[in-house]
């Protein structure tokens, strides 16, 4: 099925952002392994295969619309250096990707590509309310228990 080429032109470009999301938490899942942080680990892990399957579910549909996905193209990373600065690249990275897919979901809304939209309807919601509301919560319980008391809930 021939797909409009806007709508290919911006799931490549969401499929950059799931890229760089795959990448970013891989590597902050590392630095929190290597820092003994296991339930951070094993939550970020958790993280990146959620973005392997939003990229995945990407692919599959620019396929399906006969164009060709930009594997190569990636956002910038933001790595941090510290838990909270991971904590914290990883939401705005989070929120930053909650706003392109709701564009990207009114463009396909207005040119009928209503299955489009649905895909991305439910990669909204995975990264609204179990992505995002998860990095909100640790945030706020640093800012609540303390850091100290946080990391050493994470081991």
């Amino acid at each position: 099925m021939q797909g409009d080429k806007q709508v290919i032109e911006r799931l490549n470009t969401l499929l950059a952002g799931e890229l760089s999301a795959i990448d970013q938490y891989f590597i902050h899942s590392r630095m929190y392994e290597n820092w003994g942080f296991n339930k951070l680990f094993e939550r970020t892990q958790h993280e990146v295969q959620d973005e392997t399957g939003h990229a995945s579910a990407l692919i599959k549909r620019i396929l399906f619309l006969e164009g060709t996905p930009d594997m190569g193209t990636r956002e910038p990373l933001h790595v941090g250096a510290t838990v909270p600065d991971m904590l914290a690249n990883d939401l705005a990275l989070e929120l930053h990707v909650v706003t392109a897919l709701r564009e990207v979901m009114a463009y396909c809304e207005s040119v009928h590509d209503f299955q489009t939209r649905e895909i991305l309807c439910q990669m909204l919601k995975d990264t609204e309310e179990d992505h995002a509301h998860w990095l909100e919560q640790q945030l706020g319980l640093i800012e609540k228990i303390g850091l100290q008391n946080y990391l050493q809930a994470q081991l």
